[in-house]
């Protein structure tokens, strides 16, 4: 059984299209930088007998990481509790050291019955949203027994009450929660079109420290100020760039490849996870060029 805990290099994320795809072609070097998968546990959990063979086979083949879609962590109803107590019982059973979600909130409450909005909405940046959500973070955190990863949001419209700019909220809960950060690539490249920020000096905000691995992705061009996150497009050059920033301030971390809609085959997808393991490469490379002593410890993490 591959161990779960430490994951490194490029990932991808598995759709079911992907399966044979990726298990018919799992010993050529055509796919070898495909180093970890991602999953959402949602599409898992009481899948039946043939979802939990795939999933067996892939736990016996790839590190996995969880990657969540309907905690809710900024909605008003209470936690679902139950759920999280099958999230636990499946990164317990397949030993995946990672869990993360998204800070969003995507249900709401009509008389007294939760529901669904099937979108991923964002959370206002107040003191108050700050306190309540790190709450809820702790509260995931203390019923799973492991430290999660929150994952910055895209949106498309600020909340008038915010107090902040997303990159303070962001931090406030990272240190209120003493979470960890899945730092979404695409995300923030969006978010600075739709708002009008520098997206590089949103990067040397970011604290480094918390991160446990990111996305990349690519997204849907509305309008030349509006960007819609829809993981459905190739990443474009910007986006790149910014990946390639952010190896340079804090180290060649573990990135994967989001794509969830117009999904290619497994050989055009291969050409963007097989750049995101060159620019790891190059990273590594600039690295051990400024600190020649690095080379013998070197690994990508």
């Amino acid at each position: 059984m591959v161990s779960r805990n430490q994951i490194h290099g490029a990932g991808l994320g598995l759709k079911r299209a992907l399966i044979p795809q990726i298990q018919s072609l799992y010993h050529q070097p055509s796919i070898s930088n495909i180093q970890f998968v991602e999953i959402a546990p949602e599409n898992w959990i009481e899948a039946g007998s043939k979802a939990t063979k795939q999933l067996d086979w892939f736990a016996a083949h790839y590190p996995i990481v969880c990657h969540g879609l309907c905690l809710s962590l900024g909605g008003i109803s209470p936690l679902n509790v139950d759920f999280l107590h099958q999230v636990k019982q499946l990164l317990d059973h397949y030993d995946i050291g990672i869990y993360t979600e998204h800070l969003s909130y995507c249900t709401d409450a009509y008389q007294g019955k939760q529901g669904y909005l099937y979108d991923l909405l964002p959370i206002p940046f107040t003191e108050e949203a700050v306190h309540y959500v790190a709450k809820r973070i702790r509260q995931t955190q203390d019923t799973l027994g492991r430290r999660i990863g929150i994952e910055n949001a895209s949106f498309y419209a600020a909340a008038p009450i915010s107090e902040m700019s997303e990159l303070t909220f962001l931090n406030a809960v990272l240190s209120e929660a003493d979470c960890l950060l899945h730092l979404d690539i695409n995300n923030i490249y969006v978010n600075s079109v739709n708002f009008n920020f520098d997206p590089h000096a949103f990067l040397r905000g970011i604290p480094h420290e918390r991160i446990i691995y990111s996305h990349i992705a690519g997204h849907y061009q509305q309008t030349p100020e509006l960007l819609i996150d829809t993981h459905g497009e190739n990443v474009i050059d910007p986006v790149w760039a910014l990946l390639e920033d952010a190896y340079d301030l804090f180290g060649a971390f573990p990135t994967l490849l989001e794509r969830d809609s117009n999904i290619p085959t497994l050989d055009v997808l291969m050409k963007e996870v097989n750049k995101i393991a060159d620019l790891q490469h190059q990273a590594n490379q600039r690295t051990v060029k400024t600190n020649p002593q690095t080379l013998a410890t070197l690994t990508l993490t």
